[in-house]
């Protein structure tokens, strides 16, 4: 089990994302959470979007400013939405997330998660994708959802696990958790492997 192997280390999840404090803790991981740090989240402007979530959970990792003990272990995260090979990030007002939703609107798009995991050791990198088919969503639904639930935070204008995500996706290919912030099955069985290698490194 995680929680026995894991016993004795200090997870420190960087994100103040309440979906991620929510998901970790339902892997029954004690965990704590860290001050606020500035972290650029700019990437290459010619990088494949597939890429961008790991690449900024590395640099969020990288830019975290304590040095870590031979028992702590840094989680960081980044969460995007890509449609037709564009990167939908958070919306900054109710138009920006009415024309993204309209966008998500009846297709298909991808939601990718990049997850860092970092000791005084090891660094460890992986990413989660799934598949998300949105059916015709009306304009009175659109501004419904925008108006009732204010999407302000949440990558692509949209909770999978709120209103809009009962009513208007129609399939899923992948990690439903993966959607919400967190690919938890995924992150289970690396922490295991990440601790299990911190674990035999001592005894080298």
């Amino acid at each position: 089990m995680l929680q026995e192997i894991i016993a004795g280390y200090n997870v420190i999840l960087a994100s103040n994302s309440p979906r991620r404090k929510e998901l970790l803790k339902g892997l029954g991981i004690n965990f704590s959470i860290p001050s606020n740090f500035d972290v650029d989240e700019s990437f290459p402007a010619d990088m494949n979007p597939e890429y961008v979530p790991v690449y900024l959970s590395a640099k969020k990792s990288d830019g975290y400013p304590q040095a870590l003990s031979d028992k702590d272990i840094l989680l960081t995260a980044d969460t995007v939405v890509i449609k037709n090979g564009i990167i939908l990030g958070k919306p900054e007002n109710a138009s920006q997330a009415f024309d993204m939703l309209s966008m998500l609107s009846d297709g298909m798009h991808k939601v990718v998660t990049g997850v860092t995991l970092k000791s005084s050791k090891h660094r460890k990198s992986f990413s989660c994708i799934t598949e998300v088919e949105f059916d015709f969503l009306s304009e009175e639904e659109i501004y419904y959802y925008i108006n009732k639930y204010s999407p302000y935070d949440k990558a692509g204008s949209y909770g999978i696990q709120e209103w809009i995500g009962y009513v208007g996706i129609k399939s899923i290919r992948g990690s439903f958790y993966n959607v919400m912030g967190l690919p938890v099955q995924m992150l289970y069985r690396n922490l295991k492997e990440f601790v299990k290698n911190s674990i035999n490194d001592n005894y080298l």
